[in-house]
């Protein structure tokens, strides 16, 4: 019997990206999965995927300019410095607009209650709605009221759900940690990502009055190392317990949160990096 191979997305805003390259050289190896499971970006990526709609995505984030990431931030103060509703529309409008059993392809993501802190694996129900609270970043996107609790970013507790792919059927599976190479990298500056900030600096400014805002790429960048060594340390520890049958680390410590607008470099990566582990895929997955 074929064994099911379940492939897990993990979070990592922006470098999600390499997602798109990891699904494309699969495929061009001959690998489709029967089964996908994300954390944040992974879980917008993987729900694309799942809906048949990764060519869609991939000309859609391979045009992005990093204005145009501006245009689909609503910046609030309440809960996040962005409410997240506009990216969540567009999304809906283009790639997923359907309930979890319409999929073509078992899909699941993972979020975390903000008050308990205990993970929840979103299987029901609205696609996109999952997705927007799977990618609620603390401090960054505004939590998701839903079935009586908070939800944020599922990468809090579970970064690389491997386990959500095994309880979903998977006899085996592949998983990509896009944070293996960031911790002590993201202070460093970056000219494209400080005119990305810059732009928010006036956006914020403009809209609320508040003043030079002089600091706030620094507060970023505080917010973003912290989250990095957080979700790394604690992917580390459940890829230990729960452990996939092949880790794919794509190198991105080049590319910053919001680098969105950066999709090629990453896509690319995503190849090379299936490319470099082949080997292991075919012991494990022979053709």
């Amino acid at each position: 019997m074929t064994p099911k191979l379940g492939l897990v997305l993990g979070s990592g805003s922006a470098r999600g990206w390499a997602h798109i390259g990891v699904l494309r050289e699969l495929a061009a190896a001959g690998y489709s999965p029967d089964i996908v499971c994300g954390c944040s970006i992974g879980a917008f990526v993987g729900a694309a995927y799942a809906n048949g709609d990764l060519d869609k995505l991939e000309h859609w984030v391979r045009s992005l300019t990093w204005q145009e990431v501006l245009t689909l931030l609503d910046v609030s103060l309440i809960g996040g410095l962005i409410k997240g509703d506009k990216l969540i529309a567009f999304f809906e409008r283009h790639f997923v607009d359907r309930n979890f059993p319409d999929l073509p392809l078992p899909f699941a993501c993972v979020a975390t209650d903000l008050a308990t802190g205990h993970e929840v694996w979103l299987r029901e129900g609205s696609v996109a709605a999952a997705v927007r609270a799977s990618i609620a970043l603390p401090g960054l996107f505004r939590p998701v009221a839903r079935d009586g609790q908070l939800l944020v970013d599922g990468g809090l507790v579970n970064p690389v759900p491997v386990s959500l792919a095994r309880t979903l059927g998977a006899d085996v599976v592949i998983a990509v940690d896009l944070g293996s190479d960031i911790v002590g990298k993201a202070l460093r500056k970056n000219g494209q990502n400080e005119s990305f900030l810059s732009s928010l600096k006036q956006n914020l400014v403009q809209r609320f009055g508040l003043g030079e805002l002089d600091e706030l790429p620094s507060l970023v960048s505080v917010l973003t190392t912290s989250i990095h060594i957080m979700q790394t340390r604690i992917a580390r520890s459940r890829l230990a317990g729960e452990p996939a049958d092949v880790l794919l680390s794509p190198r991105l410590a080049h590319l910053a949160l919001m680098d969105y607008h950066r999709a090629n470099e990453a896509i690319s990566e995503g190849r090379e990096t299936v490319k470099r582990m082949l080997p292991a895929i075919q012991s494990v997955l022979p053709r």
